[in-house]
């Protein structure tokens, strides 16, 4: 696949995601918590996870409709952590996606309630209605037991064992000394897991072998943590006009990161590393139609925001 046409491709697939999400985030709640809602998740963000998810399901020839269902799902539980995480409780920090904070936007009652909400509606997305099913039972919709798949593919990478779990480790270690083992633990966590989660839950959206899910997870750990690597590294060296949030907030919190526990320059190299993993492992799951996974590895490391 040349370079123009997976442009093409990802333009096409995040206007696909936006309509959707624009459809199914609702503004008609009570006392607003739905305008909050939408302005934590919508018109902002690399939408990272929802491309894995779309690029996983076209490589497995996957079910569309549950593909987009799961795309919108993940999207929405990092856009709900990234609100928490911003409040003062946790980051304290006021500039996400180049705008204000939903905390400082909303007040911290409003937005902690528009997290939840988000939480919540994520799984909702990934379990349609009664009108949905009775789609389903017609011959069209998403089946109900690969709903349920989805929904433990997500909540397991959200939850304490993963996200929820990796910002538990990263809390406790503001100020203490952090190997790379520990430290990588903490992002395989915190980071790794929703974003290997994307990959999955597009790739469950079709048929696989064991060695192509086996190799599939491989490729997912080794992205999900190349991500973040990339995040130590931009920390340090871009704007935060670039990078749509305070840059250097790791550094002034005294958190460890890929670069305080490396280096800049080693950690650049680890990060090509483990996109050259990620490459390895997709090649070994001798999937035809990955390209766009190959080149969504290539654009994480490559990023400059």
């Amino acid at each position: 696949m040349k370079r123009s046409e997976f442009e093409s491709w990802t333009r096409a697939e995040l206007d696909a995601v936006e309509s959707a999400m624009q459809a199914w985030v609702p503004d008609n709640t009570p006392a607003g918590l739905g305008l909050a809602m939408r302005y934590g998740v919508l018109d902002g963000g690399k939408r990272v996870r929802p491309l894995l998810v779309l690029a996983a399901c076209q490589a497995v020839g996957g079910l569309r409709e549950a593909a987009m269902r799961a795309a919108c799902a993940v999207e929405l539980i990092h856009a709900y952590s990234l609100v928490h995480d911003d409040m003062p409780c946790m980051d304290n920090d006021v500039l996400r996606r180049g705008k204000p904070t939903v905390h400082v936007q909303f007040g911290e009652a409003q937005a902690m309630l528009a997290g939840d909400a988000m939480q919540a509606l994520a799984f909702e997305v990934l379990t349609p209605t009664a009108a949905d099913s009775q789609a389903f039972a017609d011959g069209e919709g998403v089946p109900p037991t690969l709903q349920a798949r989805l929904c433990g593919l997500l909540a397991r990478a959200a939850g304490h064992a993963g996200m929820a779990g990796g910002q538990a480790i990263d809390l406790a270690s503001i100020g203490k000394p952090l190997d790379e083992h520990t430290l990588r633990d903490m992002h395989h966590r915190k980071t790794g897991a929703l974003l290997q989660a994307s990959v999955l839950m597009g790739a469950a959206t079709g048929t696989t072998s064991d060695a192509e899910w086996d190799a599939l997870t491989d490729y997912g750990d080794a992205l999900g943590l190349a991500f973040q690597v990339v995040d130590d590294i931009l920390d340090v060296t871009q704007a935060s006009e670039t990078l749509g949030k305070t840059a250097g907030k790791d550094l002034d919190n005294n958190k460890p990161t890929y670069v305080t526990v490396l280096g800049l320059s080693a950690a650049r190299r680890h990060a090509a590393e483990l996109r050259d993993k990620a490459q390895v492992a997709l090649r070994r799951s001798g999937l035809a139609n990955a390209a766009c996974l190959s080149l969504l590895a290539d654009k994480v490391v490559e990023r400059d925001n």
